[in-house]
């Protein structure tokens, strides 16, 4: 036991808790569905389905011995189970407005401008993106054949130019996030925090390639910082979808029991 095989090892045991987790999860939707929105067992059967498929690519990656494809598959899977989880988090806790129907109250969420959901998803896209490439140029060790060896700079130039339409989007997204109602001060502050996010993760990987990625905690940070990012987003979006909708999916269903 050292500690790369304890890495592996609680990597797998995660991975095996999460999926318990889900189980669980589904099961009680599943019967609690008649006292929550009708959207809410899609999610977490999706969540489920995205487990099981990253199960699989895992098994591939330990078969395929770390092929390119397959760890960058893997890892962009993890981040949009990640985004579906935060996503539907976030549609749950949305702050809501209180409506009296017949005795008992009803809660609906505040609508959004319909100028305001392009934003995030559109950021989230590129984010994404922005992840697969670089996925693409670790699983290919490329940062450091280029700082080393003068090849495969193809990737790491990509990875930097991407990083200019991601914090673009982001500080659009700030921007528009000032002139959204003073109710949605939650999503205010995701989109204000992930632009401070955004700024660390260029700082972070600009002194990670200055001292050539010889501090693995610096290289950590950065992956961190990005699954932050796609979490904020992706909590961004939860709370857009539910409050640009017409009506609040799943009212009609509504039971007090």
């Amino acid at each position: 036991m050292n500690l790369q095989v304890f890495l592996e090892w609680f990597h797998r045991v995660d991975a095996f808790l999460i999926g318990l987790a889900l189980l669980a999860l589904n099961l009680i939707v599943v019967l609690r569905r008649s006292f929550l929105p009708h959207w809410l067992p899609w999610c977490t059967l999706t969540a489920l389905i995205l487990v099981a498929i990253q199960a699989a690519l895992g098994a591939l990656t330990v078969t395929s011995q770390l092929a390119s494809m397959s760890v960058t598959a893997h890892l962009g899977t993890a981040l949009v189970l990640l985004l579906h989880l935060c996503a539907t988090d976030q549609a749950l806790r949305c702050k809501r407005q209180i409506l009296e129907v017949g005795g008992f109250s009803l809660e609906l969420p505040p609508q959004l401008p319909k100028w305001w959901w392009p934003l995030p998803l559109s950021v989230m896209l590129a984010l994404l993106a922005q992840c697969i490439v670089g996925a693409l140029m670790a699983s290919q060790w490329a940062a450091e054949r280029c700082l080393d060896l003068g090849e495969s700079c193809y990737w790491l130039m990509n990875h930097r130019l991407m990083a200019y339409p991601v914090l673009f989007g982001l500080m659009s997204m700030a921007i528009g996030a000032a002139f959204l109602p003073g109710s949605q001060r939650m999503l205010k502050s995701f989109c204000f925090l992930s632009v401070a996010f955004g700024w660390g993760q260029v700082f972070i990987g600009r002194f990670n390639l200055i001292v050539h990625l010889e501090i693995p905690l610096l290289t950590i940070s950065h992956q961190l910082i990005a699954a932050l990012l796609v979490a904020l987003l992706g909590a961004a979006i939860g709370r857009t979808l539910l409050m640009t909708s017409s009506s609040w999916p799943g009212q009609e269903v509504v039971n007090f029991g």
